[in-house]
């Protein structure tokens, strides 16, 4: 009897020393839900993007619940409504109005999208709680790290929790991507880049991986981004 326990034991080790090999270090997991209440202190290096990036909102439902408007300038200290309420919600015993936001007539999506990075793709995009919000790409540290398309740099730094070295790029009112885990970033906000153009080198994840993860986002929402890459 207690052979076989050891041997339980030692099985259950062994298992537990099974290197993962979805490599997906940026989850759904650690975001703050949509209809979470309260607000939120704008920090050194916030953008509007950025914030809206973490909280899994879209960047214009954020601007117009805190009446900005383009270029949608904040302030380290600014504090920023993050309650952004369907019409007619129920909160705290009163009935919250929308804030007066509504969705832009669509655009034309993205003519074409390029690869971020050449190397193997070792993580897919999931969806749930524990998923992949896009996809992880393996290569050499250093290797270069290109824009998937068109667009202005919206955001460029490390405050968002889980992406390491992180560029934002907006493509369209639509569109967003973004570049985790970069050794070096060789764009500054504003900047306006073009399909294909360095704009970074692959760097490595906290557990020490080379690897670029990538990310599209539609209306703040993550989508995958192979129906894109071709």
């Amino acid at each position: 009897m207690k052979r076989c326990l050891v041997v339980i034991i030692i099985a259950f080790l062994l298992c537990g020393c099974v290197e993962s090999k979805n490599f997906a270090p940026v989850v759904n997991g650690w975001l703050q839900p949509k209809a979470r209440l309260g607000s939120y202190r704008v920090k050194q290096g916030d953008t509007i993007y950025s914030i809206a990036w973490a909280f899994g909102l879209d960047y214009r439902a954020l601007a117009a619940a805190n009446r900005l408007s383009p270029p949608y300038r904040i302030e380290a200290g600014q504090t920023l409504q993050m309650t952004i309420i369907p019409r007619g919600a129920h909160v705290s015993g009163r009935f919250a109005a929308a804030p007066r936001w509504q969705s832009p007539p669509p655009l034309q999506p993205v003519a074409h999208w390029r690869w971020p990075a050449k190397g193997r793709l070792i993580g897919y995009y999931s969806v749930g709680m524990a998923g992949n919000q896009g996809i992880n790409i393996a290569g050499h540290y250093g290797e270069a790290v290109r824009a998937a398309s068109d667009g202005v740099v919206v955001y460029s730094g490390a405050g968002i929790r889980g992406y390491g070295n992180l560029i934002i790029v907006k493509h369209t009112n639509t569109y967003l991507s973004a570049y985790a885990f970069n050794k070096r970033v060789l764009v500054k906000e504003g900047s306006r880049v073009r399909a294909g153009q360095k704009i970074a080198e692959m760097g490595r994840t906290n557990s020490g991986r080379v690897m670029l993860h990538f990310e599209i986002r539609r209306n703040g929402q993550p989508v995958n981004p192979l129906r894109y890459l071709s």
